[in-house]
């Protein structure tokens, strides 16, 4: 158990109220990971302070300087890679392997915008005119507040802060309250890199009192936001009043179609890894299949038997394919829902219980649980439960599936495995999600492009990638035309 503490304006603090609270391991409800400050309005006026303060040397700091202190940070969590990987999985409860892939996809990120230091391009285009030129330039927005969930708690942090910082940005980051030791670690390791004081703080507490604060706050420039859609909703409400630019990345309800041609054991991998990789709480989770008539049945059956040999447990244990779910909240939800899926009429076909055999008795786990009969319209099938279930729903064909995808208030992520290049090509068009995959899962983005969705999946600019994605979020465009003339010149006019 670590005491945590705020990080404002190079210092490690207490909250100014002096209350805390607990984080703790969802796999072993005895655990205590951290005892943590939860600060209050007064710790957001001091952060945010401090970053603004910060701002005016740090936006004038070479971009390359800024690239090589994020090039030391990616060299430290890469040291502690491992370390980092083992409290992401007592923190958070994902299984070893996914907690050290979630550090290096922070550790990729840092790298891949340390490089942007020395490129951050613009465009330099010429005049119609006569000895003129003209070009853009990316400038900083300002002082940024960074919001980000618990289920990715090093990497999702490492989306936002590594970018804001090569483009110029002062930042006050406020990540989950489920996951604030791992967001300490990101912070350490920036500070130990030779980040100067005020450039990023870092502010535990409750997203009601303090995310909405820091929002809405007069010292903060832009927003980027990772969590659910009412909340991102809300904060969306906020900045419009306010006209703040705020990026939101919010939830899915992401589906894979599988075609009558397609390989089944490939597809079944693949919806096991998109239904029950992470317990199924990651924003691009495959919680439908939608399978076609002529391969349904067989599909479910291989579906149900593989799904049936996941082994749950601490994510420590080698041998644990699925852990726990973050909270007791996240475990009522989900148990909620498995009773709406039975009412509606869904055929449970695996699981839909709490699981508490051996060192599980004292965690958040629920069985992988498998849905059949589903009907596109049932709430099992349109709303995000964002945990370890699954529906698989019939389609009559490619037209058919693809309505079926479609026909949510969400456009994450989607897939399909076939081996028809015509119907790939199809499903890649139209198919409404910010990202698609051919015979592969819904989840497994890179960090090199842009992440997003659309719909109720995403607003405003993009995360990860560099045009078009981050670059375009944590900076602004900057168009500057000089006259070397020496008279006045009308453009279009003396054209």
């Amino acid at each position: 158990m670590e005491q945590i503490k705020n990080y404002v304006n190079g210092r490690w603090v207490d909250s100014k109220s002096g209350e805390t609270f607990r984080s703790i391991n969802p796999a072993n409800r005895d655990e205590v990971i951290g005892i943590v400050p939860k600060s209050d309005r007064g710790d957001v006026d001091q952060a945010v302070r401090a970053a603004r303060e910060a701002y005016e040397d740090w936006r004038l700091t070479p971009a390359p300087r800024r690239g090589e202190i994020l090039f030391r940070a990616a060299e430290i969590l890469l040291r502690n890679k491992e370390s980092l990987g083992k409290l992401e999985t007592r923190e958070m409860g994902k299984i070893l392997s996914e907690g050290l892939g979630d550090v290096q996809e922070a550790i990729d990120m840092g790298y891949y915008m340390a490089g942007e230091g020395r490129r951050l391009s613009g465009e330099t285009i010429p005049s119609e005119l006569p000895n003129k030129d003209m070009k853009s330039i990316r400038v900083p927005v300002g002082v940024f507040g960074l919001i980000t969930p618990w289920n990715f708690p090093i990497a999702i942090p490492g989306w936002k802060v590594f970018p804001a910082l090569v483009c110029g940005n002062t930042v006050v980051f406020k990540p989950s309250s489920d996951t604030p030791v791992c967001a300490t670690r990101l912070v350490e390791a920036l500070a130990e890199a030779g980040l100067p004081k005020g450039v990023l703080n870092l502010i535990h507490g409750p997203g009601g009192e303090v995310g909405e604060y820091l929002v809405s706050h007069p010292g903060v420039d832009a927003v980027s936001f990772t969590g659910s859609f009412d909340t991102g909703k809300r904060l969306e409400g906020i900045c419009g009043t306010i006209h703040r630019i705020i990026v939101a990345e919010m939830g899915g309800k992401n589906a894979i179609i599988v075609m009558d041609d397609a390989n089944l054991d490939l597809a079944v991998e693949g919806a096991i890894w998109g239904g029950f990789g992470t317990t199924g709480q990651r924003c691009t989770a495959a919680s439908r299949i939608v399978v076609h008539k002529k391969v349904y049945r067989e599909f479910v059956e291989r579906f149900r038997k593989a799904a049936s040999r996941l082994q749950l447990g601490d994510g420590l244990q080698r041998e644990t394919d699925v852990g726990p779910v973050i909270n007791e909240s996240q475990f009522n939800k989900i148990l909620k829902y498995i009773e709406i899926g039975k009412k509606e009429g869904a055929k449970l076909v695996l699981g839909g219980k709490v699981y508490q055999k051996g060192n599980c008795s004292k965690g958040y786990f629920i069985e992988p649980t498998i849905f059949s009969a589903v009907t596109p319209e049932m709430r099992i099938a349109q709303e995000e439960i964002f945990g370890p279930v699954v529906s698989v729903i019939k389609a009559e064909d490619l037209g058919d599936a693809i309505r079926i995808v479609n026909g949510t208030p969400y456009g994450l992520s989607s897939a399909i495995y076939t081996q028809d290049i015509n119907s790939s090509a199809t499903a890649e068009r139209d198919l409404e999600t910010g990202i698609v995959y051919i015979n592969a899962s819904t989840i497994g983005a890179e960090i090199q492009l842009p992440f997003g969705g659309i719909k109720h999946s995403g607003y405003g600019r993009k995360e990860a990638g560099g045009r078009g994605g981050a670059l375009d979020t944590y900076s602004r465009w900057k168009v500057i035309y000089r006259d070397f003339s020496g008279r006045l010149q009308k453009a279009q006019i003396d054209k």
